[in-house]
């Protein structure tokens, strides 16, 4: 018996010894497969999922390197039925594949006559295949690429897309990595080059990067291979205008040949940068905008925040399996359980940087995450205590105890700029009013956040309250400090997302500083308990203090 870190159980579930001296070992090995589900001090479970398993297959992770890691560092001998069933959920990626046969067209392909056999007999693809070519192949309308894709996957037999793309209509565009416009000379990181080869040799997928780590350029990269027209959907208007900052800088393209689709605007040009909001806007419930999919032969399709695509652009999605699409995010991790749709309609997980790996080697900033709790005074508790279950969460989240302790977490950090989040906007107003702090929200002019956002960062502004727009996609390198009021409930991608925004590297390589306010013996606290989990998973340990600890006139280091 070895003393490894990890206990591997029949369930499916492992567990790690986060104090064992190969833990971060043990981490990293069995990340690409495995999903963690919860995170206090001690032990971490995580649980073997066949779409887990699938994806690291599909990025080039075998059945034998994934037996080896959990051999490698199971305490206790693996069971060996976990161990089959591994092999074989592995084995079934790829037993069907989708191709493009020169006399046919589309076509699904079988390495396993009988697994064909029992898909084509399923009611669930009815519509979807053709005439029966020989034993071994079926024809597939080929509007139907994306549907049986994700149908397949729900049968349990994920296929792997080989029918390749169609170029698009060809674009120039070039890195300029000599420097543009008087700027210096730059390069692309290995892990960024790394993630576009990866890419770029699937065909189709997702990259996953920290925040922090210039996903943008990683998409900056794909465009230069494909150097081919480009749709890229974002999140909201000021993130679409820092791709378009960063395209300008960073490559040979030109203003006039990037185009905004957004409330504001409706340019289509060779390279246009589209908002999911717009394309998923409704008039007498008709999605007005979806001409936009095919307003050009486009190359490439870029999804921006993909942990964040909304319903409906899943179903246009569908229609674009001919287009090569690349997914950027921090995490796969969709709160609407939602990724094997990710996995079938953008395409599996390609790349994968732990956000460890990059910190040491100095591309994001080291952080400290610090959970304080506060305890409600009496009156608070009572008005908690005889609330309704639905409103105990906001209660709890925006109760007025916390104010002090985010002031004085504030003053804590005199030369850092910080950034106070928060999801309800009352509580945000009374935090601004308090800190005498201005406040950006969903009802702030893009005018207004351009102007604020560049008042932070060149230091004229120190301190600004952000509601959930600052949960993605804003670019302010010089936030050091972050403190979290309140959130989406248990959101493990939001958690993600908010340090994300302090995760630049610091030119005097100063760390990061996440906090976390919470209210004890409220559902706040297990709210914030499971916001933790991705975090947990990429390495960071929370410490959690008093609210008397930052109050106090000592004013103790946090560093566990």
């Amino acid at each position: 018996m070895s003393g490894g870190p990890l206990i591997v159980q029949s369930d499916k579930t492992l567990l790690l010894e986060i104090d064992h001296p190969d833990a971060q070992a043990c981490r990293m090995a069995i990340a690409p497969f495995a999903e963690l589900e919860r995170s206090p001090e001690h032990v971490h479970t995580y649980r073997l999922t066949p779409l887990g398993l699938w994806n690291a297959r599909a990025a080039g992770h075998d059945a034998e390197g994934v037996v080896d890691s959990l051999i490698k560092y199971s305490r206790y001998p693996v069971p060996h039925a976990l161990l089959v069933d591994v092999a074989e959920t592995m084995d079934r990626y790829g037993r069907l594949q989708l191709a493009n046969d020169p006399a046919y067209g589309l076509v699904l392909r079988a390495l396993d006559r009988l697994v064909l056999i029992e898909v084509a007999k399923s009611k669930k693809l009815a519509g979807m295949l053709g005439d029966k070519i020989d034993d071994d192949t079926i024809r597939v309308h080929p509007s139907e690429r994306g549907r049986l894709k994700q149908a397949l996957l729900k049968l349990g037999w994920p296929a792997e897309d080989l029918a390749g793309y169609v170029d698009g209509e060809a674009h120039p565009i070039e890195l300029a990595e000599a420097g543009k416009d008087g700027r210096k000379p730059w390069t692309l990181r290995s892990y960024q080059r790394e993630a576009v080869e990866a890419f770029w040799a699937g065909g189709s997928g997702v990259v996953v990067l920290p925040c922090g780590a210039g996903k943008t350029l990683v998409g900056a990269a794909a465009m230069a291979e494909a150097k081919a027209t480009t749709l890229i959907l974002v999140t909201n208007t000021v993130a679409g205008r820092q791709w378009k900052r960063e395209l300008i800088a960073r490559t040979s393209l030109t203003e006039e040949e990037i185009g905004e689709y957004s409330g504001e605007r409706k340019e289509i040009r060779p390279v246009t940068i589209a908002t999911y909001q717009v394309l998923t806007s409704r008039k007498g419930g008709v999605f007005t905008h979806l001409d936009l999919f095919g307003a050009r032969d486009w190359g490439l399709v870029v999804y921006d925040e993909v942990h964040l695509l909304p319903a409906p652009i899943f179903r246009f999605t569908a229609d674009l399996q001919a287009r090569r699409r690349l997914g950027l995010t921090a995490t796969l991790v969709r709160e609407d359980g939602r990724e094997g749709d990710v996995f079938s309609l953008i395409g599996p997980k390609r790349y994968d940087a732990p956000w460890k790996d990059i910190e040491s080697q100095g591309w994001i900033a080291p952080a400290e995450c610090v959970e304080v709790r506060v305890t409600l005074t009496d009156a608070e508790r009572m008005s908690y205590a005889t609330a309704e279950a639905e409103e105990r969460y906001r209660m709890a989240a925006t109760a007025r105890t916390k104010l002090p302790v985010v002031k004085a977490l504030v003053d804590r950090h005199p030369n850092d700029q910080v950034l106070v989040i928060g999801a309800y906007i009352d509580q945000l107003h009374q935090i601004g009013e308090y800190l005498d702090a201005p406040i950006v929200q969903g009802s702030t002019t893009n005018k207004e956040r351009e102007r604020l956002f560049d008042a932070f960062r060149t230091g004229e502004l120190r301190t600004l309250v952000i509601s959930k727009v600052g949960n993605f996609s804003i670019d302010l390198p010089e936030a050091a400090v972050a403190i979290q009021v309140s959130g989406t409930f248990g959101s493990r991608q939001e958690e993600a997302q908010r340090l994300g925004r302090v995760l630049r590297p610091k030119a005097d390589g100063r760390q990061a500083h996440f906090y976390t306010v919470v209210s004890r013996d409220t559902i706040d606290t297990e709210y914030a308990a499971h916001r933790q989990r991705f975090l947990a998973e990429q390495g960071y340990a929370y410490t959690i203090v008093d609210a008397d600890d930052v109050l106090g006139p000592s004013l103790p280091s946090f560093e566990a």
